[in-house]
């Protein structure tokens, strides 16, 4: 399989708009961007392509990256900066299944699937399919799984990806450091690990809520309660004992001075596994 990374930043991107900071000033001066989370994934055996989450960005990132338009679209959550490109569906894309979660969410009262189905069901261009987490499913010639991790106050999904040809990419999600047991089963020992992380542990002090999941030496592995810092990305990299690993949905409030190290993703990067 060829993993591109077309999103790696989280909900206003890097550089963000009008904004002079060290680190989004040394993005422009490194000619690197970190646009709204999405990943390309292409099954070269069968020449299909799934896409996870549907960028706000999705014109820009299938305008800027040499990547084949998606045969099919998973949707982790309902986020805005992982569903709203959708919408680039109309009049692009052709009979296009988008697979998400069947769980009711307490919160909205619908799973996923039916908040996208509600939402886009102007598209006649997509067909909503429900799926049950922790079973695996069949989509572009992958066998696709699809986890429960922790999002709060919405439900939200990890994902792992199996490729017949024997490489293994996982996705934690938007996520806290509390992912379940078994979704960390599943999720381990992959080629290949996206995590999610958004700020050093230090920065918890600014967070309304503190931090979480401290470790034992006190730093904290969840900023707030719903995204993992980098230090608590890196922790759940080891955890699960991926091969390699990228951090992603990274924010601006990074110093510039650690914001592009060598684990920290940039949007185009491409892996073949």
């Amino acid at each position: 399989m060829e993993v591109t990374l077309l999103g790696t930043g989280d909900t206003t991107g890097t550089p963000t708009p009008r904004c002079e900071c060290d680190t989004c000033r040394e993005s422009r001066e490194r000619g690197v961007e970190r646009t709204r989370f999405s990943v390309h994934v292409r099954n070269e055996a069968t020449d299909e392509s799934l896409l996870v989450d549907a960028s706000p960005d999705f014109r820009y990132q299938f305008l800027t990256q040499d990547v084949p338009l998606p045969d099919a679209i998973i949707v982790t959550h309902i986020h805005f900066d992982h569903l709203d490109g959708l919408g680039n569906a109309y009049r692009l894309l052709d009979d296009v299944p988008v697979y998400a979660a069947d769980e009711t969410d307490p919160i909205t009262d619908e799973s996923v699937a039916e908040t996208v189905d509600r939402k886009y069901d102007y598209l006649d261009t997509i067909s909503v399919r429900p799926r049950s987490p922790f079973e695996p499913f069949r989509t572009c010639g992958f066998e696709v799984t699809l986890v429960p991790v922790d999002h709060p106050p919405l439900v939200c999904y990890g994902l792992r990806i199996e490729s017949d040809a024997g490489g293994s990419l996982s996705i934690s999600g938007d996520t806290s450091y509390a992912i379940g047991d078994r979704s960390r089963e599943i999720l381990s020992g992959a080629d290949l690990l996206f995590v999610d992380g958004i700020v050093p542990a230090a920065f918890s002090k600014h967070h309304p809520a503190g931090g979480d999941h401290r470790a034992s030496d006190g730093t904290y592995r969840t900023f707030g309660r719903k995204h993992m810092t980098i230090e608590g990305a890196r922790a759940m990299a080891t955890e699960l004992d991926a091969e390699s690993h990228r951090i992603v949905h990274l924010s601006h409030y990074i110093p510039a001075e650690q914001a592009f190290e060598d684990d920290m993703a940039v949007d185009g990067e491409r892996f073949q596994l």
